[in-house]
């Protein structure tokens, strides 16, 4: 087949090429669109075979756009865009209120990204979010006080599975701990397990400890931590600046992993609910 011969391009395969540009990496690009990331790979190919050029070059950072592949993405962008608003030609746009839970140990670029994907994409639609603890959501959810939330436990088995979260001892690496003076430990004061983990995983190596400070948020505690006052447990997405991991090399045990998931009510809109739900999905999988 010449070039004058080319059928037209699969709008398949252009949606994979946009979300692998979006994102810089195949798995993520595969949970984006409910694909495998052999299915991606494949559909990557074909286009490069199709159109006779290579568009992605591989690096450390990921897949990085190739000279090809930066001229036709705006191109496929428009493409995807003039089908998108032909089929929502004669469909309803979504309308209605939405009111969902998120974790405040969540990386705030998520939530971030979420609210604004949604509220570009669905205008008509009222969002309402409440952030914090997560060990109300469930109930909530089942009181219907909440429509969508993200739920985050160790051994969750609730709702539709996001991903597995790993929880770290952190510390400011300017004030390294002394493995013969008691931890000084920063507490996340609330209902729930994250209050009593990191005395309960102290206590069964029987390290003494001392806590030094208390907060109901992690903002508190991760605050305490960075400032070198105490140390304590968070996700390990909060790695940041100053903040590194201590492990069992310096005397820390391990502690439990976390799973989070999303959870959603069935009195809620299912329509409304769904595009929540994606839209979490898709900016959890961009950061994780």
């Amino acid at each position: 087949m010449n070039k004058y011969e080319r059928q037209l391009l699969n709008p398949d395969l252009l949606r994979s090429f946009v979300a692998i540009a979006e994102y810089g990496n195949l798995t993520v690009a595969a949970a984006q669109l409910y694909r495998t990331q052999s299915a991606i790979s494949v559909q990557l190919r074909k286009l490069e075979e199709e159109l006779g050029v290579s568009l992605f070059q591989r690096s450390n950072k990921g897949m990085v756009l190739s000279e090809a592949g930066e001229k036709l993405l705006p191109k496929a962008q428009n493409i995807l865009t003039e089908l998108a608003a032909t089929s929502a030609l004669f469909s309803e746009p979504l309308s209605g209120r939405l009111r969902i839970g998120v974790p405040d140990d969540l990386e705030g670029s998520v939530l971030e990204t979420v609210l604004m994907r949604f509220s570009r994409q669905h205008q008509g639609v009222n969002v309402r979010a409440t952030c914090g603890c997560t060990s109300k959501f469930p109930d909530a959810i089942k009181s219907g006080a909440l429509d969508v939330a993200v739920y985050s436990a160790p051994g969750n088995e609730l709702g539709r599975h996001l991903f597995e979260c790993r929880n770290i001892w952190a510390a400011s690496s300017q004030h390294v701990p002394d493995r013969d003076a008691p931890v000084p430990l920063a507490i996340l004061e609330r209902d729930c397990w994250w209050q009593d983990a990191p005395k309960t995983a102290l206590d069964v190596i029987e390290r003494p400890y001392e806590i030094v400070f208390r907060s109901s948020s992690f903002a508190g505690v991760k605050s305490a931590i960075k400032s070198g006052l105490a140390i304590g447990i968070l996700p390990d997405n909060s790695l940041e600046g100053d903040v590194i991991e201590l492990g069992p090399d310096l005397g820390f045990p391990l502690v439990p992993k976390t799973n989070r998931s999303i959870l959603i009510s069935e009195a809620a809109d299912p329509a409304l609910t769904e595009a929540m739900a994606d839209a979490i999905q898709a900016a959890c999988h961009q950061f994780k």
